[in-house]
Order: C-alpha cells, then sequence, then structure tokens
C-alpha cells in the first residue's frame, strides 16, 4: 500500500446549503468511484471553498457517504487570490492505495477542469 493525495473540484452554483452540499457530494462520490476508495482506506480529507462560499460546511456531505462516520474531513477558505475560479469546492483525499501515482484519478468537475487541464480526460 501507498499513501496518496486524490484531488478533486467543483463548481457550484448558488452559494445556498443545499447547492454546497449537492455538488460536493457529487464531487466525492465521483473521486471514491474513479480511484475505488474504501472509506476505511482514507487518512483524512481537507475540504476548502472559495470565500464567496459561505452557506454551508461542505464536509457535511462527506458524512452522508456510507461508511464515513469516522473519517476525519476538515474545511477551511481558499486563498482569495484576485481572478481565480468562484464558487469552487476543492478536495485533497488522503488514501491508502495500491495505485502508483500516475494511476491516482483526480476528478474536476462543472467547470473546475480549467484549473488542471492537464489532468482531466479529454472527451
Amino acid at each position: 500500500m501507498r499513501f496518496r493525495g486524490v484531488r478533486g473540484a467543483i463548481t457550484v452554483e448558488a452559494n445556498t446549503e443545499q447547492a454546497i452540499l449537492d455538488a460536493t457530494y457529487e464531487l466525492l462520490k465521483e473521486m471514491v468511484r474513479a480511484n475505488e476508495v474504501d472509506a476505511d482506506d482514507i487518512a483524512g480529507v481537507m475540504f476548502t471553498v472559495t470565500p464567496d462560499l459561505n452557506a454551508a460546511f461542505p464536509a457535511e456531505a462527506g458524512r452522508r457517504l456510507p461508511g464515513w462516520t469516522h473519517v476525519p474531513l476538515m474545511c477551511a477558505q481558499e486563498v482569495p487570490v484576485p481572478g481565480a475560479l468562484s464558487r469552487c469546492v476543492r478536495i485533497l483525499m488522503l488514501v491508502n492505495t495500491t495505485r502508483t501515482a500516475t494511476e491516482v484519478r483526480h476528478v474536476y468537475l462543472h467547470g473546475a477542469e480549467r484549473l488542471r487541464p492537464d489532468l482531466t480526460p479529454r472527451s
């Protein structure tokens, strides 16, 4: 087993609790699916939000996933860089995995693909 970081980001339609939690849940599910992650293999998950998202803690969406009761989750605010992508939730999931660094699948959804086009599969 190796210790790896899985990155993900998604933009949110509005600064509402429902929009933030729905988008975060969607992103988490896709990160878990794409990397075949079991909750017991997660060391912790760090969530950041842009300053324009303050209606909910995105970590709350993690609590909705089956088996995530004891997964450590933490939220923080992104650095407010002028011109940065707005209404964005970013995730860093630290996992134990047999995947190599190049086999890890980072997930960028709903406009967040522009953050890392080098890691976003082409359709």
